[in-house]
């Protein structure tokens, strides 16, 4: 028999959440920021870089808005000709599923140089289901390096769009990759009617900077700790793709991993080891299912062979783990990002601050605050 005490702390972790759910329901701001990225062949570089930064991108928000319900969005463009104009990644709170897509994004296509902006713009302004309300912030970032098609006929071309914009409250921010002058006169201009910043980086995306650090090591094999806690359920499609997004973190590189780990320890309102619905504990704990409601069928193994009236100890029990996990994982990011912010602090001359990661963040951290 599981010990009771187990069982006890399973129901003070859920009352827990479910008073501090209450408490902030509609309290805390939402955060949602649409990337609208040139694909065509000449962006392989700054692709590249993106992938490896995104998490940094979404710890920034975090830093500044610790309780912020986040939701990301992505719109690919090309051109007319390539093998597509447009590819829509819906706004959505699972950043691990936008994680995913990004991976699998290749630079490809572009053979002339305008590209097909307006449409990736007002996909991103008129066709992402934006959630209305004072308390939401809502930010675009134009990132491209060739100017858009001013010669498509029907096409609804970007004052109209920007002016849009404005009436639902968006933030359109541009980076500009390379030089090109044709894309800077558009890029700034789009920046100031959509009450956003320009910055131009080069046509790489920039320098990706990666700090190593003592607790690396540490925190790596604390987080592959903490994604053997993960317990998929549900029907074989949700279990399918709750493992497609552990694979895919398993693969990342040590330094996206790296900012993974700090994106998932200082969420300060949803406490998960990855984003969107398919682990049970994750679940239960953002109070997203009870226990009770799950199929048998539905459940992990190891729990479904347990008896009914020891499941909820186990489930308290596997909880605790994690708790525990994550409380030293905090502490080791913690002076992780301590050690970040003091050799930042000695390249501070050398680091000019314009990479593709660098100028999104600083961006973020004047809008956001």
């Amino acid at each position: 028999m599981l010990l009771k005490s187990a069982f006890a702390a399973f129901a003070l972790l859920a009352s827990t959440s479910l008073g501090a759910q209450a408490a902030i329901q509609g309290q805390h701001e939402r955060v949602e920021v649409v990337f609208v990225l040139d694909t065509t062949g000449s962006m392989a570089d700054l692709i590249d870089g993106a992938k490896q930064k995104i998490w940094s991108i979404a710890s920034t928000i975090v830093d500044t808005n610790p309780d912020a319900d986040i939701a990301m969005g992505l719109v690919a463009y090309r051109d007319r000709g390539d093998e597509y104009v447009v590819q829509t990644t819906p706004l959505s709170e699972d950043l691990q599923g936008m994680y995913g897509k990004l991976t699998r994004l290749v630079a490809d296509g572009g053979d002339d140089i305008p590209e097909s902006v307006n449409a990736a713009l007002d996909a991103a302004v008129s066709k992402m289901q934006w959630t209305s309300g004072g308390d939401v912030r809502r930010i675009v970032f134009l990132v491209g390096d060739a100017p858009p098609h001013m010669d498509y006929a029907q096409e609804k071309q970007y004052p109209a769009i920007l002016k849009t914009a404005r009436k639902m409250d968006i933030t359109v921010n541009t980076v500009q990759a390379g030089d090109m002058p044709e894309t800077t006169m558009v890029w700034k201009e789009i920046a100031q009617y959509g009450s956003g910043r320009y910055h131009a980086i080069p046509q790489s995306g920039g320098e990706v900077v990666v700090i190593i650090s003592p607790y690396d090591d540490e925190i790596l094999e604390l987080q592959r700790e903490l994604d053997g806690t993960v317990l998929p359920y549900g029907d074989q499609s949700m279990q399918k793709e709750l493992r497609g997004k552990m694979s895919e973190k398993s693969a990342a590189a040590p330094s996206v991993k790296l900012d993974n780990s700090k994106y998932y320890s200082k969420r300060g309102k949803t406490r998960e080891v990855v984003t969107g619905r398919g682990d049970l504990l994750g679940d239960i704990r953002n109070n997203r299912v009870e226990l009770d409601a799950v199929a048998d069928a539905e459940l992990p193994d190891d729990v479904r062979k347990a008896p009914k009236a020891e499941r909820k100890a186990l489930i308290a029990q596997r909880l605790q783990k994690r708790s525990a996990l994550e409380e030293r994982m905090a502490d080791l990011i913690a002076k992780r990002e301590a050690y970040v912010v003091m050799e930042r602090a000695k390249t501070a001359t050398a680091d000019q601050g314009d990479s593709f990661d660098r100028v999104v963040e600083e961006t973020l951290k004047v809008q956001l605050n």
